[in-house]
């Protein structure tokens, strides 16, 4: 590369430096893991949202889908119905409060891990995502803006 060619990168790479500095001072670890609870929240309520009526009454199609699709080798499809939707709902209330962050996390981890196992092995680059929101919330609990740090809670 020529000095001409070095000088002129010294404005971009000054640009981007700004840049970077700018995120990173804007994109705090806190608020990194906030929008993590909130976007993993979202995935798994709106996803229990459709197995239900009214608050929180399954629908006959809930226990079909458990039948069939869903069926899982150890747990009869009555019980994994109502295990699974009423964990849809719990745990991403959980992440949104930032209220027992870490062990949400990891039981919406293990789900993801039977879906991915016995439901829709195919699915993993969706759940790869998903693990990849509950991971960090996992090592490094609810950050800054949650009552696991109002309540002290690790």
């Amino acid at each position: 590369m020529t000095i001409l060619a070095l000088a002129a990168t010294r404005p971009l790479r000054s640009l981007y430096a700004g840049y970077a500095d700018l995120a990173g001072g804007l994109l705090t670890p806190s608020v990194l893991l906030l929008v993590q609870r909130l976007g993993a929240a979202a995935i798994f309520f709106l996803s229990g949202r459709t197995k239900v009526e009214g608050w929180i009454t399954l629908t006959d199609g809930t226990f079909t889908l458990f039948e069939t699709d869903y069926a899982l080798p150890l747990i009869p499809p009555r019980i994994a119905a109502y295990a699974a939707t009423t964990s849809e709902h719990v745990f991403p209330i959980l992440l949104v409060l930032g209220l027992f962050t870490r062990g949400a996390a990891t039981a919406l981890l293990g789900m993801t891990v039977v879906i991915e196992i016995f439901v829709y092995p195919d699915a993993w680059p969706t759940h790869l995502s998903w693990a990849g929101l509950l991971l960090p919330l996992i090592a490094m609990g609810g950050g800054r803006w949650s009552l696991d740090r109002l309540f002290k809670i690790a």
